[in-house]
């Protein structure tokens, strides 16, 4: 029989949790729908998440698991994850069980009012005050530079259709973001309140450093803004430079010359110098973003499978 949804989860240092998601995720699913599978992605978090995999398979064919050979990060397991689902819907959920899979049925009660895509929205999100901060601002940086209009409250919890898959597949960008892609190709969406539970056990694997690069990743694979606002920056300072010249030969043909004082010329030079090194510093940023794309490099490689 055709599976009719497929979870999707990827694990990184997810050994203590596993059990318990394929627990309910197995309670959830048996009462929703008679066909269903579980895709585990172990993006190589160097625990025991791949040993529980083959447990977990061994014991449910209808557990699936696939290992990368390396940590290629989350957005790149949700995409393996994706493109080796089977179901005519597809779950994406982390595995750390702060996405309720008891959520499930709700979304796909919504997905089947006719949406292609139903996101999770987080209510209350159960994350520390810092963390909460600091993705509020990320997210409106990120729709201000990118003109999109992201729901910071929605993560990775969502159910798509076949055809939102498949179309994912065909986006080939080494910078993943599972989000923006689903809100870049436009289809019809819905959301649903859900409850947001805390970790089930450890930490998040999340640094500052990781999120910071992160999201520099995100929004300059998706705008172009910070180079059109060194463009605007560099007008505003030649106009400014302008004004200042024209004050200053009018001051001279009144005044006399002055003799210039040493600090506003270091001023001057170091606020330029500074503008410049900047600009220079996103324009290299792009030009990486280019030298990975062109490279064509595979975005995963699958060390092993549990079917084969």
């Amino acid at each position: 029989m055709a599976v009719q949804i497929s979870v999707v989860v990827p694990v990184y240092r997810g050994e203590a949790c596993l059990a318990e998601l394929y627990t309910r995720l197995l309670a959830t699913l048996s009462a929703l729908v008679p066909t269903f599978e579980i895709v585990l992605v172990e993006d190589c978090g160097q625990d025991g998440s791949w040993e529980k995999i083959l447990e977990l398979a061994r014991r449910d064919p209808r557990v699936r698991g696939l290992q990368f050979s390396r940590n290629f990060g989350q957005h790149h397991a949700i995409t393996a994850g994706l493109e080796a689902s089977r179901g005519a819907w597809v779950v994406v959920m982390d595995c750390d069980l702060q996405d309720r899979p008891e959520e499930i049925p709700r979304l796909y009660a919504k997905v089947k009012e006719g949406y292609d895509c139903v996101l999770a929205r987080r209510a209350i999100r159960r994350d520390r005050a810092l963390k909460r901060f600091g993705s509020w601002a990320f997210w409106a940086l990120f729709n201000w530079l990118t003109d999109l209009r992201y729901d910071g409250t929605v993560a990775n919890f969502s159910i798509v259709s076949r055809r939102v898959v498949d179309d994912l597949a065909g986006i080939r960008e080494a910078v993943r973001f599972y989000g923006g892609f689903l809100s870049w190709m436009g289809y019809a969406d819905a959301f649903v309140d859900v409850q947001h539970s805390p970790r089930y056990r450890g930490e998040s694997s999340y640094t500052f450093l990781k999120l910071l690069r992160l999201s520099t990743d995100i929004i300059l694979a998706h705008s172009n803004k910070p180079l059109r606002l060194c463009v605007a920056a560099g007008m505003f300072i030649s106009a400014l430079s302008t004004v200042a010249g024209i004050v200053f030969i009018v001051r001279v043909l009144l005044y006399g010359s002055p003799v210039m004082g040493w600090p506003s010329l270091m001023i001057t030079i170091f606020f330029g110098t500074g503008a410049i090194v900047l600009t220079l510093g996103i324009i290299g940023l792009y030009i990486d973003r280019i030298f990975t794309e062109v490279k064509r490099r595979p975005l995963y490689l699958v060390r092993r499978r549990t079917d084969g």
